[in-house]
């Protein structure tokens, strides 16, 4: 694992899933949250999936259940360090793998997703010009905003074992955030409808109006929603 922990010496923690292609880093801007997340006297784990950034093996072999399983170890690992209170927060395809891994640990004390997907199958399916059928090991190639991408079959028939619904479902009565943008190009607005429809309470919905799937320009907008949000849940 790679991993970047901005602590500010104090509880609670904000682990950090990166989205689909990213890295931990966030083009800078999930360094710039830990700092100012750290200035609030929460600290921040930032981590690099298997097969992105600087961790250790091949993107064309991820899959949900993969990053699952890594968002998990990363959580024992920082609960033997120490830290109980645990909060987890992803973008797009890392938001998708928090609230699986949150459904599985009801240890995990929140839960806080940006643009993420509820309807996995059905969008990298629609990514991969039709539904994906043939031997597992054959390479698929998507469209992805850093050009034409290639993963095993085996990622599509993958995500067929998950039901995010459900797994929104579970969180519950843990507090759940869903922040989503209005002009998402990637992932349909009704995906965040879907999750906070199927989750209980506490939960809230916000939709940023006007932002796009990386909340290019409203990522201010964001910070706030998010942080305000984390000072109610933190004082819990």
């Amino acid at each position: 694992m790679s991993a970047l922990l901005l602590d500010s010496g104090s509880q609670p923690l904000v682990v950090v899933c990166h989205g689909f292609t990213g890295t931990k880093e966030g083009g800078g801007r999930a360094v710039e949250m830990g700092e100012a997340l750290a200035e609030r006297g929460i600290s921040t784990l930032l981590f690099d999936f298997a097969g992105c950034g600087e961790s250790e093996g091949v993107f064309e072999n991820i899959s949900l259940s993969g990053q699952t399983e890594d968002l998990a170890s990363v959580v024992a690992w920082c609960r033997r360090e120490g830290w109980d209170d645990i909060i987890l927060t992803g973008r797009s395809f890392g938001g998708s793998t928090a609230i699986n891994c949150a459904a599985r640990d009801i240890k995990v004390k929140a839960v806080c997703t940006w643009a993420a997907v509820a309807r996995p199958g059905a969008l990298f399916n629609k990514f991969a010009g039709g539904k994906v059928s043939g031997p597992h090991d054959e390479k698929v190639a998507i469209a992805g905003e850093e050009g034409t991408l290639y993963l095993n079959k085996y990622f599509f028939y993958d995500l067929d074992k998950h039901d995010l619904l459900s797994g929104a479902a579970s969180i519950s009565p843990r507090p759940l955030l869903i922040i989503h943008g209005s002009a998402d190009e990637s992932v349909p607005l009704e995906d965040a409808r879907l999750l906070y429809g199927a989750s209980g309470k506490p939960k809230q919905l916000e939709v940023i109006d006007g932002a796009d799937h990386r909340f290019s320009n409203h990522i201010d907008q964001v910070w706030e929603t998010f942080f305000n949000w984390l000072e109610t849940v933190s004082s819990d």
